[in-house]
């Protein structure tokens, strides 16, 4: 499929996933108590999910750019400086302390230091952040691909998810009972060759106000699924125990599980 193609679809999908998610920018909480809007919101989603798996093959890739493309300001999308004092503490340190837990549904459960990430299989990738506000940018990143690390700790055969715990803390009242931000993807999603735990931005490492020490680079859906300042990974089978129940902290509010582009 020529580039230019692959790009303007992009743009479109963007731009009709935030037409759609506008209106509920301003009423995230009466869809969230309303069952039939929540109900007929799920299955919309269903169908976009599969149309959109449907077209697009397993394998297939987002664009990616050259070096003279990356944008000489990269917006950030969500907390630039999580007010949390455990995270602060990190910072301090230069997380010389920081480790990602990874546990959940796995025969293995794991806690990597950053040298142990930088040294699995990695990739570095330019592509661009699309957010649902309507803004895009271009970045360079690197980091450890996250289909060999799940490998590393072996899911359980009805592991179904790959949820991604953070250190930016929420607004409960506003977040439907979420304490710190969280995110989630399904193993689709996770073993594609894109799908990364990033480490470096623009060929330094990641500063704060875009997710250090580490964050998700999940290059085919929009930013908000783009979860910062990871810290731990958990595997699980639905999403029932983690928040309102929906699988992320935005989602909790109303916005799609899925934002494939």
């Amino acid at each position: 499929m020529p580039r230019r193609f692959r790009i303007d679809r992009r743009r479109l999908l963007t731009g009709a996933a935030a037409a759609a998610g506008a209106p509920l920018l301003g009423g995230c909480d009466k869809v969230a108590a309303d069952p039939r809007a929540r109900h007929v919101l799920e299955q919309t989603e269903v169908l976009t999910r599969w149309v959109q798996r449907l077209l697009t093959p397993r394998t297939a890739l987002a664009p990616e750019y050259a070096e003279e493309d990356i944008s000489p300001a990269f917006k950030p999308n969500g907390t630039t400086n999580p007010d949390d004092d455990d995270y602060q503490d990190m910072v301090a340190n230069k997380f010389a302390d920081w480790r990602l837990d990874v546990g959940g549904l796995v025969a293995r459960p794991a806690k990597f230091t950053m040298d142990a990430l930088r040294a699995m299989p990695s990739r570095t990738q330019i592509t661009r952040h699309d957010c649902v506000e309507g803004w895009s940018c271009i970045a360079k990143w690197k980091g450890a691909m996250l289909g060999p690390l799940l490998r590393q700790v072996e899911p359980a055969p009805n592991a179904r998810y790959v949820v991604f715990h953070c250190a930016d803390p929420m607004d409960s009242e506003s977040m439907a009972g979420a304490e710190k931000y969280y995110e989630s993807i399904d193993f689709y999603d996770a073993y594609h060759p894109q799908t990364i735990l990033a480490y470096d931005m623009n060929d330094a490492p990641l500063p704060v106000r875009h997710g250090a020490p580490l964050r998700l680079r999940v290059e085919r859906q929009l930013g908000y699924k783009m979860a910062k300042y990871l810290m731990r990974i958990e595997l699980v089978e639905n999403f029932a125990s983690l928040g309102a129940g929906m699988g992320g902290s935005w989602e909790d509010r109303g916005y799609a599980w899925y934002a494939g582009i």
